[in-house]
């Protein structure tokens, strides 16, 4: 059978989410965590592969096995093995033919700022702290370009292993609440660091540094170096992964801060 989970997890204790030899991931956690209920070896599959240092509040992974378990049980027995920062939010059985990653339609990050003189004491890892005197007005402005089908090679990793660096861009926005900036992105697919790098570029027109039609000149570039520099990974957060209706997927039961929905 096949289990489909949403999961929760701050990101600055593991070397990214995939699975490997001789770094803590999140994958690892999950994948050991998942045997021990399911009884037998599990390896899943997930929506996105988040770097090091990021976070996810809605990230979905799949996985099958032959032990018959109820929903409200792999969530349980799972989040007894998990560590303190790796949670199960939902479980549900799904069919055959979902995939957590190929049945995805689109994925959303959230990057949150908190934007004032001092660092911030709590929260500390769970927001990016930047002093500086931002417009989010021009900010979103900007930003707005990015919107439909484009090359992002501009705004790509350089250990992206994608051929295509094509991706189209669903909505995108920066607004201002109180001391934190969020910066929110929906995508059919994201490369690697894109967020970041487009984050990273927005801070410089945001600050005065570059104007707004210069975030235009930096896509059409499709050159790593045309762009700013990438931000920091503090703050970034998977929120949600979109499927088609037909799978009946359930929402989270959890209403977070403002800046992580």
């Amino acid at each position: 059978m096949r289990i489909a989970m949403c999961v929760e997890y701050e990101g600055w204790n593991y070397f990214g989410f995939q699975r490997q030899n001789e770094c803590k991931s999140v994958q690892g956690e999950l994948e050991r965590a998942l045997s021990m209920i399911a009884d037998e070896k599990v390896t899943l599959s997930c929506a996105g592969r988040t770097d090091a240092g990021v976070n996810a509040t809605g990230q979905v992974i799949h996985f099958d096995c032959t032990k018959e378990r109820s929903d409200r049980s792999w969530i349980m027995g799972t989040n007894s093995y998990l560590p303190r920062d790796i949670a199960v939010s939902w479980a549900c059985h799904v069919d055959d033919s979902f995939h957590a990653r190929f049945s995805a339609r689109a994925r959303r990050y959230r990057y949150i700022i908190r934007n004032t003189v001092a660092r911030p004491g709590v929260l500390s890892r769970g927001v990016s702290a930047y002093h500086g005197d931002y417009d989010t007005t021009l900010m979103h402005t900007a930003a707005q370009c990015l919107r439909g089908e484009h090359d992002f090679s501009s705004f790509c990793g350089s250990d992206e292993e994608s051929r295509s660096k094509s991706r189209f861009v669903h909505y995108v926005s920066v607004e201002r609440h109180g001391p934190f900036i969020v910066f929110d992105i929906a995508a059919n697919a994201f490369l690697n660091h894109m967020v970041r790098n487009i984050v990273g570029s927005l801070l410089l027109i945001g600050e005065g540094k570059r104007n707004v039609a210069w975030m235009s000149e930096v896509l059409e570039a499709r050159n790593r170096d045309a762009a700013g520099p990438t931000a920091r990974p503090d703050g970034l957060y998977l929120v949600d992964v979109t499927y088609p209706a037909s799978f009946a997927l359930p929402k989270r039961d959890y209403i977070g801060p403002l800046w992580l929905e």
